[in-house]
């Protein structure tokens, strides 16, 4: 038998409108439509467990929890037998991507809810760099037909770094403004321009006003070790939360002066495990804690989980099993003003839950999302519809030109027979880089990569206006030991095109190949074709099945991992080379930069 199709724009009933039938089912007035018996009930609000639990639900929320919902079942009720499983809040992801999983936001959502993920809330400033406001809107008005609840934040930094990238679009105080008064709008996105807040700049002081003055979340994004009068300065400037945290004083500074530590554990960056010492080790209080994703592979979601792999990451580490579901449920609607909506089981919220046979391993049985069981033994038991994106959402790669080899040669500076050049080094699992420097051969006048030493080349194909401008520039530790390019228009955050290989015929051809195919990922070795990963719409999202996706993205893994790459999700931090407010080295269109100093230097030293 087909699934049955979820209707489009299953909006949940306000409770102001469902508050007197809620009543009425709580005292046995009015029947449920579904009675969960016989449960474990996860109280997140108090921090028990409290065995034989009944709830009832009516209209998509909870009217009633507790010990006998007998009163609420009439002859319409479904009646579901917990058999003394786990009744535990459905996840929130706190901040993430949907770009990042290489799919659109229907897509993302069949992934990810049958591992219990009910509630997300989206950063679309990857859309935004491509397409300004008109991305946003697209992803807005997908994310508010979804079965679950997804929210919106506004991007804040487009470009992320003005001065030293160019984006394909821009933002501001006004169209932040503007975006505030969308149903769907939750708050600011990731404030990544930490300097421009702390100098007071008036793009960045005036969106961070215009979200206040509508009541919303400021998020953050303080991506630098400097925990001094610079990180004073930008809490003082208005941002709510942060995970771009790698340490335990990290998440210890940010707690202190009021903010949410938000901890990550994405598909490449794994920094729950430090930071939690916080909770673990030092003692801080949790409920200023909160677990998220940033940035997840669509391999991960269909292959190991989202925010319930989080929360198995967390338990691990030292943490109750309940404390880390209260990370990554009402911690999270607490910080957005959502506590009434959702977040937790109880009486008026939305009857987003699961199912669940061991609270340590959380094993989710069976997902329900405003009262109605979306999935099963980790399946998903509806049809969701794709969502139509509309033509001016695709071919938005433009390189101008056909690429050649030509096109990535490095001249030296000078005649000598060596030069020094200054090399992006790769981080394993984590987002920052390292600033490092190589000793070059030059030959023929062109600087030549060194691949005994792991330093091959990285180039930024201009992609947006068609320009034709390629920026060269030295890349290590992705361990290349083939003949081999790999080129990607996701490309943090301006999402120009980069290319990393160790031979500059397969760049050309690398480059080339996303030009036809309107963007994606894609992996060359010695002239062939290795493994693709087409995403037409903006560059960024592939218009196909999470599952297909998630095939082609392994084999690229296994494409990268035959040409000597070990990185673990070495595609993740291949896409964050040119993400210019993260330390210490990137590329952007305008050259290499120090985002230590933020400003950019030559590649030669």
């Amino acid at each position: 038998m087909a699934a049955p199709i979820l209707p489009a724009n299953r909006k949940p009933h306000p409770w102001t409108e469902v508050a007197p039938l809620l009543v009425d089912v709580a005292m046995g007035r009015r029947a449920a439509d579904l009675v969960i018996r016989n449960g474990r009930w996860v109280n997140v609000h108090s921090g028990e467990v409290i065995p034989a639990t009944d709830l009832a639900i009516v209209a998509g929320r909870f009217a009633y929890c507790g010990p006998d919902a007998s009163h609420a079942i009439g002859e319409g009720t479904k009646v579901v037998d917990a058999a003394g499983r786990y009744l535990v809040p459905g996840l929130c992801d706190a901040h993430m991507h949907v770009e990042s999983g290489m799919v659109t936001v229907t897509e993302f959502c069949r992934a990810v809810i049958p591992h219990g993920t009910t509630s997300m809330f989206v950063d679309p400033h990857e859309i935004a760099n491509v397409l300004g406001l008109d991305g946003v809107r697209l992803m807005h008005d997908e994310a508010a037909a979804q079965a679950i609840n997804v929210f919106v934040q506004m991007p804040s930094c487009v470009p992320s770094a003005p001065g030293l990238e160019n984006a394909g679009a821009q933002l501001g105080p006004t169209e932040i403004a503007e975006a505030m008064g969308w149903e769907n709008i939750i708050g600011l996105g990731e404030v990544m321009n930490f300097p421009g807040v702390a100098a007071n700049d008036p793009t960045m002081t005036g969106e961070i006003a215009a979200t206040v003055a509508a009541g919303r979340t400021v998020g953050g994004h303080y991506a630098s070790p400097d925990l001094g009068r610079a990180f004073h300065g930008y809490v003082a400037g208005g941002p709510e939360d942060d995970h771009e945290g790698t340490r335990a004083e990290d998440a210890i500074a940010r707690v202190r002066q009021g903010m949410k530590a938000m901890l990550r554990l994405g598909s490449a960056w794994y920094d729950v495990a430090e930071q939690i010492k916080a909770v673990t080790e030092k003692g801080l209080d949790p409920r200023n804690f909160i677990l998220c994703t940033d940035d997840s592979h669509s391999g991960t979601l269909v292959n190991e989980g989202h925010m319930d792999r989080v929360v198995r990451h967390a338990i691990a580490q030292g943490l109750k099993p309940v404390t880390a579901i209260q990370m990554a449920t009402i911690n999270t609607a607490q910080h957005f003003r959502l506590e009434r909506e959702l977040g937790s089981i109880a009486p008026g919220r939305l009857a987003d839950l699961l199912i669940v046979s061991d609270l340590a391993t959380l094993e989710i049985d069976e997902v329900f999302a405003r009262g109605v069981r979306l999935a099963k033994a980790g399946r998903l038991e509806v049809e969701i519809p794709p969502y139509p994106y509309p033509a001016n959402a695709r071919d938005t790669v433009r390189l101008g030109k056909t690429l050649a080899a030509a096109d990535f040669d490095i001249p030296a500076p000078d005649n000598s027979a060596e030069v020094r050049a200054r090399v992006i080094g790769v981080i394993e699992n984590q987002a920052p880089t390292r600033a490092l420097e190589a000793d070059l051969p030059v030959e023929d006048g062109i600087v030549a990569m060194d691949r005994r030493n792991d330093v091959c080349q990285i180039a930024l194909v201009e992609r947006h206006k068609g320009s034709g401008a390629v920026v060269n520039g030295f890349v290590s530790g992705f361990g290349y030991t083939e003949d081999c390019a790999m080129a990607s228009t996701v490309a943090h955050d301006s999402h120009h095109m980069i290319v990393v290989g160790t031979n500059k015929d397969d760049m050309a051809r690398a480059a080339n190949r996303l030009g036809q195919v309107g963007g994606g990922v894609v992996m060359v070795s010695k002239g062939k074709e290795l493994a693709l990963v087409e995403m037409p719409i903006a560059g960024l999202m592939s218009d196909e099945r999470a599952e297909i996706v998630a095939a082609k993205a392994e084999k690229l893994s296994a494409a990268m991992r035959d040409m000597g790459c070990s990185l673990n999700n070495a595609y993740m931090q291949h896409s964050l080379l040119a993400l210019v407010v993260i330390p210490e080295l990137r590329i952007s269109d305008l050259g290499i930069i120090d985002v230590t100093r933020f400003q950019k230097v030559d590649l030669f030293v």
